[in-house]
């Protein structure tokens, strides 16, 4: 079985950031993001692993980047550990597989989420005011429905163990700027649009999407994770039905789990039952293997 690893400490490597999935050094003006098998649901982090995990959304970045790089460029230079500095090397054990080494780019501070169907906090505000966002819906829509158009919905970022927040177009524009708005939102539109074409011919539907983008060269480059079940909803096509919520390849089945415990989504995180644990590591691999055809070995 592979080895649960929830945190990494490289001594003579800079620690750059703990997020709530990657550990990110700083080595020879890049960037080296380790994915840990680390979950964090309603953005509490739990006490235990989910086996392959970190492995898994690396792979699957890994994949996307590939097939994105013709519609923007993105920041990954190699997942290979033998391509990286020399003195990561004897750390081989614990980034095979779950590591990236990435162009060290300057942070664009919101997240760009991308909507195709009505689903989690959106279809909560739309109950309320028919909106999304601030995005005028048209009436009548379903728990799950697809959208006439995907929609880009940006949030900020927030820091460990507080929530992002949905904010309106013009808020967006006011952190970044109306030129960079305006390039991050038509591209994760596209993305969105490749991606869910792709997945669908896959049988997999790509409810919506967060991404992150920054600056490098002077161009604006895609970062940190894409298309992964920890940044996307992504449903089985055979057994969706709007008007009702659906069943995910991704984390849901701890959100149900906690939601049953009445969790309060504060910290300390409850213990996660093995069964909980073993059942999300296999939606997590089933995931990678419907989208890659990959197995892990």
């Amino acid at each position: 079985m592979d080895k649960v690893v929830l945190k990494t400490n490289f001594e003579d490597v800079k620690l750059a950031n703990r997020g709530k999935v990657r550990d990110i050094y700083e080595i020879d003006g890049k960037y080296l993001l380790v994915s840990s098998d680390r979950l964090s649901a309603f953005d509490v982090i739990m006490n235990e692993g989910i086996p392959s995990k970190g492995r898994i959304l690396t792979e699957i970045s890994k994949f996307w980047f590939e097939l994105m790089k013709d519609e923007v460029e993105n920041h990954l230079i190699s997942t290979e550990v033998d391509e990286y500095p020399e003195v990561l090397h004897k750390y081989r054990e614990e980034l095979e597989g779950r590591s990236m080494l990435v162009k060290k780019a300057k942070l664009i501070p919101i997240e760009c989420i991308v909507r195709g169907y009505i689903s989690g906090s959106g279809w909560n505000e739309y109950k309320k005011s028919g909106t999304i966002c601030g995005i005028e819906l048209r009436e009548g829509l379903v728990e799950s429905e697809k959208l006439d158009e995907p929609i880009f919905t940006p949030s900020t970022k927030a820091e460990i163990g507080l929530h992002d927040e949905n904010i309106s177009e013009e808020k967006a524009i006011e952190i970044v700027g109306e030129e960079t708005y305006n390039i991050i939102k038509d591209t994760s539109l596209k993305i969105y649009k490749k991606a869910y074409e792709y997945a669908y011919s896959k049988g997999i539907i790509l409810a919506d999407t967060k991404m992150e983008f920054g600056f490098y060269d002077g161009n604006i480059i895609l970062i940190d994770e894409v298309l992964t079940p920890d940044s996307s909803r992504f449903w089985p096509l055979n057994s969706f039905e709007k008007g009702r919520a659906q069943d995910s390849y991704d984390k849901q089945y701890v959100r149900d789990y906690l939601l049953s415990v009445n969790f309060n989504k504060q910290p300390p995180a409850p213990t996660l039952p093995e069964d909980v644990i073993q059942n999300t590591s296999k939606l997590y691999k089933k995931a990678l293997f419907e989208l890659t055809e990959k197995k892990l070995d």
